[in-house]
């Protein structure tokens, strides 16, 4: 029999990804609601600089990252050597499990947990285990019963996607507390700007060698075409990091465009105000409808139906309405949808959508 190339154990189970829908057939009145995205873009100051680069496409990009990264710690608090940089906190995920679990290594992971720790813990040879949530929140002491001599990294994405609950500073430190120190805790926070007093993990980052933040510029800051992210920890951990990443993983593109973006701030408070006003208007919408909807310190609300067939009708319904949403049945919530906060004139017709639909079934 001829022999053929095979790829690495674990690979083919990984399910190809599917992004958030952006049309509707015969629609041309879409709004998109379905990938957490910033509904007012980017800022102009990072417009400005993006469009700034154009001169300069034909000269290779910064291979340190230093000018992003000493805007990330002047803003943050943080020292910038301790910080790495990549193509959205989805590439320093993999560089974690790249350089620290392989065959024969536990990557925990929670039942509702993005899915990309999954997807990176096979990629790299390792076995991943995933843990019980209780009512849709991380649960520190399930965690911590799931941890053995094998497991490498625990993921926590906090504010939790898809659900937008929030496990609070106390049981993260509860949480990094109770591990061994030769397992490393991983704490996303791509939504965290998004939760008030909550500094993502920086602290518990700054204090503890095996704890790292991640963070991501695709949220809050209006990046996401861009792919831009960065990580935080010891300095120990991001040099190992920073020998599998790239030297040119980032363009010269978008570090000056984050770098505009994150030094910013007055316009990243004026949407973190205006998405927790929107958000807090549309959950109290949703329950006034009889649907339940967790509170959420994200930018994003995960409506919660009585059957996943009414969760299935609802989105179809709201899809003909050119209302894009999120199906959540892969994250193993069938009977929710997850709902972009968008601006007032997007969150008010998905509220008269849900109407409409739930006053024709009456």
């Amino acid at each position: 029999m001829t022999r053929t190339p095979q790829p690495q154990p674990g690979i083919l189970e990984i399910k190809l990804y599917q992004g958030g829908a952006s049309h509707v057939d015969g629609v041309t009145d879409v709004i998109k609601l379905s990938s957490n995205e910033n509904p007012w873009g980017a800022s102009d100051k990072a417009r400005a600089a993006f469009a700034a680069t154009a001169h300069t496409l034909n000269r290779y990009p910064s291979s340190d990252h230093a000018e992003l990264r000493a805007a990330i710690a002047e803003v943050h608090g943080l020292d910038p050597a301790r910080i790495i940089c990549g193509a959205g906190s989805d590439e320093v995920i993999s560089f974690l499990c790249q350089a620290y679990a392989g065959p024969g290594d536990e990557v925990i992971h929670t039942e509702h947990g993005f899915s990309l720790y999954r997807i990176y813990a096979l990629a790299s040879g390792a076995t991943p285990v995933e843990v019980a949530e209780t009512e849709r929140v991380v649960d520190v002491d399930k965690i911590l019963n799931a941890v053995t001599d094998k497991t490498a990294l625990v993921f926590i994405a906090n504010p939790a996607n898809p659900t937008g609950t929030l496990l609070s500073p106390a049981e993260c430190t509860r949480l990094a507390d109770g591990l061994p120190p030769h397992v490393m805790l991983v704490l996303d926070g791509a939504y965290a700007e998004f939760a008030p007093g909550y500094d993502g993990g920086a602290g518990l980052a700054t204090e503890r060698a095996n704890v790292v933040m991640t963070r991501t510029f695709s949220k809050l800051y209006g990046l996401g075409g861009l792919r831009i992210g960065w990580g935080y920890g010891a300095q120990e951990i991001i040099d190992v990091l920073n020998r599998v990443r790239g030297p040119f993983n980032l363009s010269q593109t978008q570090l000056e465009t984050a770098r505009a973006a994150v030094l910013d701030q007055d316009f990243a408070r004026t949407c973190v105000e205006k998405s927790a006003r929107h958000r807090d208007w549309l959950t109290g919408a949703l329950h006034d409808l009889g649907t339940g909807a967790d509170v959420s310190l994200a930018n994003f609300v995960l409506a919660r139906f009585s059957s996943d067939a009414e969760a299935s009708a609802t989105e179809a319904h709201l899809r003909k309405q050119g209302i894009l949403v999120r199906k959540t049945a892969g994250y193993k919530l069938p009977h929710c949808l997850r709902i972009t906060v968008g601006d007032e004139a997007a969150c008010r017709r998905v509220i008269a959508a849900v109407r409409a639909f739930k006053g024709a079934k009456v």
